[in-house]
């Protein structure tokens, strides 16, 4: 007989066998006895599973369960999105996406005297990971590629690089978070937090920051692009 052995995969041996045991009372008991498995893989030694076995299946099914929703993150739900560009699905993860120009809620703290509301927002290009945010603006709604020109996104608490300060925002990306919802997640984190102040000085617009936003909140005004200054770069300088 042809020995087929060394065309398997992985072996696995039996070492430990659970037998559970219940009563049948209205009030089920359990008991749980533990053997350990000889050569043959025979159940031999029988005894009732102690506290230190318990903890280590634990430990085991809790390490399988985290790999198991590790490979979910950033796991499209079905047919992959047409605003999506780019996935890098390793262990910290990232996604490069973009929006089109429209309608958002805007919060800005009491400094800047700009009242809440709604107000049109620009084309927008966004890399995220489990931790930060990037951010552009882009001068149409065309789905960019690699030569698309970057603009400064016109936001408050904008860095000149495009990392976004989220301030206090407790940012929470879970490993079993699909690809949708992480997308959705980050652009909620940045539109749903307050804008306060320009970072070191650097104003993301031709223009007045402040007064734009005044001008633009609960009208009807399309974004102004005029309004946007060039980055110099492309998407292209983003993936290196």
């Amino acid at each position: 007989m042809k020995d087929i052995t060394h065309d398997f995969g992985t072996l696995y041996h039996p070492t430990t066998a659970l037998v559970f045991y219940q009563n049948n009372e209205r009030n089920i008991e359990t008991y749980v006895e533990h053997f350990e498995m000889d050569k043959n893989g025979n159940p031999i030694n029988a005894h009732p599973l102690t506290e230190r076995e318990a903890k280590e299946l634990i430990k085991a099914l809790t390490i399988n369960t985290q790999k198991e929703k590790s490979q979910d993150f950033l796991k499209p739900k079905g047919i992959l999105p047409t605003h999506i560009l780019h996935i890098n699905p390793s262990e910290n993860g990232s996604v490069l996406w973009f929006t089109k120009s429209m309608k958002r809620q805007l919060y800005f703290t009491e400094n800047l005297e700009i009242p809440n509301g709604m107000a049109e927002v620009p084309a927008m290009l966004w890399l995220a990971n489990k931790r930060s945010l990037m951010i552009f603006a882009l001068s149409s709604n065309r789905r960019p590629t690699e030569k698309t020109e970057l603009f400064y996104a016109p936001f408050f608490n904008v860095y000149e690089n495009g990392n976004v300060c989220m301030g206090t925002v407790d940012v929470h990306i879970q490993n079993s978070t699909s690809l949708e919802e992480f997308t959705k997640k980050w652009e909620d984190y940045f539109f749903n937090s307050y804008f306060s102040h320009l970072m070191n000085e650097h104003n993301p617009i031709n223009g007045n920051c402040v007064n734009l936003w005044k001008s633009l909140i609960n009208t009807e005004k399309q974004f102004p692009k005029e309004t946007l200054r060039t980055a110099n770069r492309t998407l292209k300088n983003l993936l290196l």
